[in-house]
């Protein structure tokens, strides 16, 4: 091969290298986030909860919270967005038998139930460790006790309840849940 056809293969490879760091490194990552902007700006900006126009978090991540309001599930990652994970935990792991156990006695104790009351979300992490849903049941169970910790009317409180709960997606898929952070937002913006 010349040195003439290896300059001219090496402009060609030089070239298609420009093109597609321009398109696919600068054009297609600027219209992607346009178009996530006009069609979906609250995710595209990361679907940030304000309560009296203080940013408190984002409705995709749960958070840990005090005894005075409703609780997310156990988070295998402390609510770390950098570790999202799961604990890897199988069913007959004696690790998860026990931690199960523990959070089953903490929950009911903390909410005033027999430990048999305690929902299953109310004791398992989820597969990312951050989500911030919880059951409408684990709520229920919740609501005397934020309305007592809040000093507020049970009626109110499960009214929030009620109006946080979103339903199976597309009518059939999944479970309704509830948004803790969403719903620790409207309870806080009362």
């Amino acid at each position: 091969m010349s040195m003439a056809s290896s300059i001219r293969q090496f402009g060609v490879a030089v070239r298609v290298l420009v093109l597609f760091t321009a398109v696919l490194g600068i054009l297609y990552p600027l219209t992607m986030t346009g178009v996530a902007q006009v069609l979906f700006p609250d995710q595209a900006n990361g679907s940030v909860v304000t309560v009296q126009g203080k940013e408190v978090g984002s409705s995709l991540i749960g958070q840990q919270y005090g005894d005075e309001w409703f609780q997310t599930r156990p988070s295998a990652v402390d609510y770390d967005g950098k570790g999202s994970a799961a604990s890897q935990y199988g069913p007959n792991n004696p690790e998860l038998v026990n931690l199960i156990a523990e959070r089953r006695q903490a929950v009911a104790e903390l909410e005033g139930v027999d430990p048999a009351q305690v929902p299953p979300d109310a004791l398992t992490a989820s597969g990312s460790g951050l989500d911030p849903h919880i059951s409408p049941a684990y709520a229920a169970l919740q609501v005397n006790r934020v309305a007592r910790a809040q000093g507020r009317p049970v009626a109110e409180v499960q009214r929030l309840v009620q109006e946080n709960t979103d339903g199976r997606t597309l009518g059939f898929l999944g479970e309704p849940r509830v948004n803790v952070v969403s719903l620790n937002a409207a309870l806080a913006a009362l």
